[in-house]
């Protein structure tokens, strides 16, 4: 016997939500389960379509330029005709719209926080951040800090229930690679060039490390609507031949394997998959407090969990660390070793399936 799990999610770009279902959809049983994915804004062109269709997993959209009522009523009339057991909201977005179109059904809804649960209200808006933010009444969050906001809410917008499920990594996919013990000393950044991910602080940043004397490169990977403004303000304070902005990229271990360690200095996350990758590649990691970083680091063992907006402190975080290449070693491995310990793919497929069967699903049986 197997049963119908439908994943609704808001795009398929490059991006750590897409990733995600991406490693889920790839780890579970495909005899007991027949998952399906519904895309609330399809392109063809996005990372994860192809990828995800070669699963064999089939992907529903709507036709370009549907309204959201229209998408509503045809994501009602995908349930009656899938009849899925569970319906797992993968973005805050589409939320409302997962607990819409399963009234009345059998069907078990579940919504999606992927971030911190106050930033993604206010990201979605005043109507969407009320209906997404309290249905469906069970939640999946993948990060504690984050579940943790949406309980002590006082809003009365939030759900009944929340449920943590913390990102994974296929660690194949990021092997431990040495750190050389030799060469100039190459930082990098792993995530969108979008306001939230405050590249803004690491640039400043660099510059003052390089006022003080330090050699380094560095390199930004990532795409987004800031790409050109980081660049200007990269030349603007004389970092162009120190910082460079390569985009979008599939070789995120390859990067990761020729540094020495990771910045990450964000305003607000939820459980950063670019945290737990350099982990996994056995570099050590500076990141500011928030989201779940100060569950994922330890402090001063696996690298250094900064205050968020403590620049200065930043700053001397990084030098210490250009400074002395066998603590970022010890860091690295420290970090690899607590990834094998917890970032498997397997914890994610039993983690979530636990998830549903908290809000009462029935698993089939082998």
């Amino acid at each position: 016997m197997s049963c119908r799990l439908l994943y609704l999610i808001a795009e398929l770009r490059p991006g750590g939500s897409e990733r995600q279902l991406y490693y889920l959809l790839k780890s579970m049983d495909r005899v007991r389960h027949q998952p399906e994915v519904v895309v609330w804004s399809f392109k063809e062109t996005d990372t994860y379509v192809s990828k995800i269709r070669a699963l064999l997993v089939p992907i529903h959209s709507f036709p370009a330029g549907s309204s959201r009522a229209t998408k509503l009523m045809a994501f009602r009339r995908m349930i009656t005709q899938i009849r899925p057991q569970v319906v797992h909201s993968y973005s805050f977005h589409t939320n409302f719209a997962a607990f819409w179109a399963t009234r009345g059904t059998n069907t078990i809804a579940l919504g999606g926080v992927r971030s911190d649960f106050d930033w993604a209200k206010n990201d979605a808006g005043p109507l969407l951040a009320r209906l997404s933010g309290r249905w469906p009444r069970r939640q999946i969050f993948n990060s504690y800090t984050a579940a943790q906001s949406a309980r002590l809410s006082r809003s009365g917008f939030a759900p009944k229930e929340c449920l943590v499920v913390r990102n994974a990594l296929d660690l194949e996919c990021f092997p431990k690679v040495p750190l050389s013990s030799n060469g100039k000393v190459q930082l990098v950044g792993v995530g969108s060039l979008f306001p939230v991910k405050r590249w803004d602080r690491l640039i400043l940043a660099a510059h003052a490390l390089k006022q003080r004397g330090f050699d380094f490169s560095m390199l930004v990977v990532g795409g987004g609507p800031l790409h050109a403004s980081l660049n200007e303000q990269a030349r603007v304070l004389g970092l162009a031949d120190c910082i460079e902005f390569v985009g979008h990229s599939e070789n995120i271990s390859q990067i990761l394997a020729e540094a020495t360690f990771l910045v990450h200095t964000s305003e607000k996350e939820g459980c950063p998959n670019a945290v737990m990758e350099a982990m996994a590649c056995a570099r050590a990691v500076v990141a500011t407090d928030v989201g779940d970083i100060p569950y994922l680091l330890k402090d001063g063992k696996t690298g250094f969990v900064v205050p968020r907006g403590d620049d200065a402190m930043l700053v001397e975080r990084m030098a210490t660390l250009i400074s002395n290449r066998d603590l970022c070693k010890r860091m690295g491995e420290a970090g690899r070793a607590k990834a094998e310990r917890e970032f498997g793919l397997g914890r994610l497929v039993s983690d979530t399936f636990a998830a549903y069967q908290a809000a009462g699903w029935n698993p089939p049986h082998q």
